[in-house]
């Protein structure tokens, strides 16, 4: 018998749907799909305020979907690979069984 998620394992999967829940973060991750880039790179891209840049990317650097490097003055973003391998396992926690669920009988709560 499959066994219910854990109260962590369903905490830890909304904080990674919540990261992934704004466009201006999937475009983040978009971008760095293909590399690691510099900080300035992708506000000119985005043609974002530094400020609501760097709220977006500590939320994903919060939720551990990217990580960051410092290099001199210039800070550096790139996609932890294996936070991604967790999602797909979060998502696939969630998928509906393939077996018929059986009608539920009323137990009074919903009469």
């Amino acid at each position: 018998m499959p066994t219910t998620a854990s109260t962590a394992d369903i905490r830890r999967s909304a904080r990674l749907f919540h990261a992934l829940s704004d466009e201006t973060r999937v475009a983040l991750i978009a971008m760095l799909r293909d590399g690691e880039r510099c900080v300035c790179e992708l506000q000119d891209a985005l043609g974002a305020a530094q400020s609501r840049l760097s709220f977006h990317l500590k939320v994903l650097k919060d939720a551990g979907l990217v990580h960051d490097r410092k290099d001199g003055r210039w800070v550096y973003y790139s996609l932890r690979r294996d936070a991604f391998v967790e999602m797909e396992h979060a998502v696939a926690g969630l998928t509906p069984r393939r077996r018929a669920m059986p009608v539920r009988q009323a137990s009074g709560c919903c009469n």
